[in-house]
């Protein structure tokens, strides 16, 4: 299989890239594969966070050359199809209703930082290095862009399309596209530390978070996202979580949510 799948008894689902000895870079069938694994794990109420890792030391080459250099003769349909596969895998992951991690370790190339830009968190191990080496190619970083350039700005996104150099991990962290370097040995130790934070937080709030965040994105502070937002406390008052989550807070004691998930 190349994507293997976990989920522990606390609702965490590990999934990992494994084509190993191409580096983890996607073709067709993995990437319609991780896209249907997302969308079956959104959707069960057991699953409370995603990870995301790869097999045999490196994270994610992006796109399989062989499989691209198929494309570049195949039918303008079979093209289309791909490239809207592509890009469906990256809106799926993107739009997850669960926290997403994405644990980085040695390389993460062109698709691979597009996975990276996608994950609501992401941990890198501080030998790792990233590229989006496009131009190189002939090509262009189109499907990855939208989620790259949110994540580190567009002047920075220019700068490291348009030159393809690598970025070291302490580059990635300055710039916005990794959250955290853990040393390889301590990075196992740094995800666990990111998954227990993720545990203690109400699902449905979390879920609606993910939302207000893409709701607040490239948005005016007017009237109408500020009723909006008000609209979301209110529900959030009322809601099931909501009040236990307050009143577990003024009793000294764990919320539900947590004594459920306990391992």
């Amino acid at each position: 299989m190349d994507i293997l799948e976990s989920i522990d008894e606390r609702g965490v689902a590990d999934l990992t890239l494994n084509r190993p000895r191409r580096r983890n870079a996607f073709n067709r069938a993995s990437m319609l594969e991780l896209t249907k694994i997302l969308r079956r794990l959104d959707s069960s109420e057991r699953v409370r966070v995603v990870t995301l890792s790869g097999a045999g030391g490196n994270f994610c080459a992006g796109g399989d050359i062989e499989w691209m250099r198929g494309l570049a003769t195949a039918s303008p349909q079979a093209q289309e199809d791909d490239a809207r596969a592509l890009s469906e895998m990256f809106h799926t992951l993107d739009t997850l209703s669960k926290p997403t991690l994405a644990v980085v370790e040695g390389a993460a190339f062109g698709g691979g930082v597009g996975l990276v830009a996608c994950c609501d968190v992401a941990i890198s191990e501080s030998g790792s290095k990233f590229s989006m080496s496009e131009v190189r190619l002939g090509l262009a970083p189109a499907v990855i862009a939208p989620y790259v350039v949110r994540a580190v700005g567009p002047r920075t996104a220019r700068a490291l399309f348009l030159t393809g150099e690598p970025i070291p991990a302490d580059r990635a962290l300055q710039i916005g596209l990794i959250h955290q370097i853990a040393h390889k040995n301590n990075i196992d130790a740094a995800r666990d530390r990111v998954i227990d934070a993720l545990l203690l937080g109400a699902p449905g709030a979390q879920t609606q978070t993910k939302g207000l965040v893409a709701l607040c994105e490239q948005r005016p502070i007017d009237l109408s996202i500020r009723r909006e937002a008000a609209r979301l406390i209110v529900a959030r008052w009322a809601s099931s979580e909501g009040t236990e989550g307050l009143s577990s807070f003024l009793e000294k004691r764990t919320p539900n949510w947590r004594l459920s998930r306990k391992a």
